[in-house]
């Protein structure tokens, strides 16, 4: 994604969709943390007849965590209806332990999309090594999902 450093909705909206292309049920995607809120507003600017076969989130939010840098994603609510609307299936992966996203708002997506949600015993944010946390090199659970909801 561009500008990761300070990362603007303004400029990776337009990124992933140049990246997918034309959506159909055949796409699935994966978001980490802020590719979450990414792949929701993605789905908000979907029209018509236009759906995708479903979404894996890992480590995912849904309102302003407060981060400075974050904020402009969360500028006007997200539109959770039209979101179930445009994805077939959804599944949350969260850790019991994540420093920056609670498990709370797995349970959140759980309850406002109807995912699926996995928990991960002491996996914090599923990140490289940061803040002392264990660098998350391989989730096989996501490659699981996937192949689960894409069925």
């Amino acid at each position: 994604m561009p500008n990761t450093d300070k990362p603007k909705q303004k400029e990776w909206l337009p990124h992933l969709k140049k990246v997918i292309g034309k959506p159909d049920e055949d796409l699935y995607l994966i978001g980490h943390s802020l590719g979450n809120p990414t792949i929701f507003r993605y789905l908000e600017t979907l029209r018509g007849n236009e759906k995708i076969g479903g979404a894996v989130l890992v480590a995912g939010y849904s309102d302003d965590l407060g981060i400075k840098e974050l904020t402009n994603f969360f500028e006007t609510p997200i539109n959770f209806k039209k979101i179930k609307a445009r994805c077939k299936k959804f599944v949350a992966i969260h850790s019991d332990n994540d420093p920056y996203v609670p498990l709370s708002y797995g349970e959140g997506i759980k309850s406002k999309l109807g995912a699926e949600l996995i928990v991960k015993h002491r996996m914090g944010h599923f990140s490289g090594s940061l803040e002392d946390e264990k660098s998350c090199i391989s989730l096989p659970d996501v490659t699981k999902s996937i192949l689960k909801i894409s069925k």
